[in-house]
């Protein structure tokens, strides 16, 4: 994390708070300030009860994201879809090795209370570990599996975590507690990215998440022993909380302000005991401010290639997909060849994240798919409203979703009508593009 936050400064891309944030609140509405204005990263130097620094906002930048796993023409899904096939083929062998005595060596014990605890949203039930990372393996193969859960602090003990019904550390757990034993995890923070990126991916169960971390890297991962519980970790993590997961036992959680913007009320969540806590020296906190930018850019990222992979199989000329502004939402763009070739990617993606797809929109080529108001222009210019957008009724949404609430799906076709592109050509300037500002408005 340091030599990241290094790099990040000598970019420019950094921005240092040396005033007093407080942990509960003011350090969350600092963030959301930052990052309302733009997509630097965000250091606190003090944080008053703790010695550590925080940094935020890390993820919060689409260029970065592509940057951080070599995308340079821009492009993410492409880019990040060879990077999960590769892993898929790696054996785990060769993406990890043992961490040398250098590597393994600056690390302290302390306990809970010595990480920054910091409550986010008003009625938040406490403070949480929102970038909390939980390494574990699977209790029959002992394939290591890293997936992100959030987890209220309770206690130098106790931490409460809601484990996703769909999610391999779920299956993991509920397999263990049927045998009525405890599932024994490290909880990561301060990861680097190839860690962090790693585990957003969405892999088969029988596949490892750290073999993604190593093809990101393009190097093995380094992995040394925990404490307390029989575990390797990444040794370039920079701090690890051990534990395990208790069998048969579950505690109220919450409520807590979640990704989609509203609170996921309390609910009876399970229970990690906490066995070990250590971390490097000089070690930064990281600090993730859910369903903001630097929440939402990675999922809508992982979720827009999923899309483009579904997609791009069935239907030919797929440039780009993403989900930006909103997870919840799918902007194919399209090298037009035929009529109804825009419906043909809609029903594609209908069918490529049934979780996710609430809204599908497909652009011309000529439509930059991550600016919402370059969308809804070629949506409001380029054809009827009324017989361009199809609402499909009583459709399941979000896995999670005991009302309905996100039921149904809107698709909207804003592409040119077919053989009519010359009238609906996009004017230009020429020599725009060429026009640097500086030159006009210095002295």
């Amino acid at each position: 994390m340091k030599e990241l936050i290094e790099t990040l400064g000598a970019r420019g891309e950094l921005l240092r708070i040396a005033r007093p944030a407080d942990p509960k609140h003011q350090l969350a509405a600092v963030t959301r300030a930052v990052q309302n204005a733009g997509e630097e990263v965000v250091l606190f130097e003090n944080v008053p009860g703790y010695d550590m620094p925080v940094v935020s906002n890390i993820y919060g930048s689409h260029d970065r994201l592509c940057r951080m796993i070599g995308a340079g023409d821009g492009i993410f899904s492409t880019r990040w879809n060879a990077l999960t096939e590769a892993a898929g083929r790696a054996a785990t062998e060769t993406c990890l090795r043992p961490a040398s005595e250098a590597e393994a060596a600056g690390f302290v014990s302390g306990p809970l209370s010595a990480l920054p605890a910091i409550t986010y949203h008003a009625r938040d039930g406490g403070p949480y570990f929102t970038s909390a990372i939980y390494l574990a393996r699977d209790p029959d193969n002992g394939v290591p599996n890293l997936s992100f859960h959030r987890s209220q602090i309770i206690s130098e003990t106790e931490l409460r975590v809601r484990l996703g019904s769909s999610h391999d550390l779920a299956k993991y757990q509920a397999r263990a507690e049927a045998r009525n034993e405890p599932l024994e995890a490290a909880l990561l923070l301060s990861c680097p990215p190839e860690i962090f990126l790693g585990a957003c991916a969405s892999l088969p169960i029988e596949a490892s998440e750290l073999n993604l971390a190593s093809e990101i890297r393009r190097a093995p991962i380094a992995m040394r022993r925990c404490r307390t519980i029989d575990l390797e970790v990444p040794a370039s993590v920079d701090i690890v909380v051990e534990g395990r997961f208790l069998p048969n036992v579950k505690r109220p959680e919450g409520p807590f302000g979640e990704f989609m913007g509203n609170y996921v009320e309390v609910g009876d969540n399970h229970v990690f005991e906490v066995t070990h806590v250590e971390w490097r020296r000089e070690a930064v906190f990281h600090s993730l401010v859910c369903g903001t930018p630097e929440d939402l850019r990675p999922l809508e990222a992982v979720t827009a290639a999923r899309v483009y992979r579904h997609v791009s199989a069935q239907v030919p000329g797929v440039i780009d997909v993403c989900c930006r502004p909103n997870v919840m939402i799918s902007i194919i763009k399209i090298r037009k060849a035929y009529e109804g070739h825009a419906q043909h990617a809609i029903l594609a993606a209908l069918g490529s994240y049934l979780d996710y797809n609430k809204v599908v929109i497909v652009v011309d080529e000529d439509v930059d798919i991550y600016n919402l108001e370059d969308v809804m222009w070629a949506y409001m210019t380029r054809g009827r409203a009324d017989t361009r957008a199809m609402i499909l009724k009583d459709i399941p949404g979000f896995y999670r979703d005991p009302h309905k609430d996100h039921w149904g799906r809107l698709c909207i076709d804003a592409t040119r009508p077919w053989g009519r592109e010359a009238e609906f050509a996009r004017k230009t300037v020429p020599g725009e593009a060429e026009i640097d500002l500086a030159d006009w408005l210095g002295a």
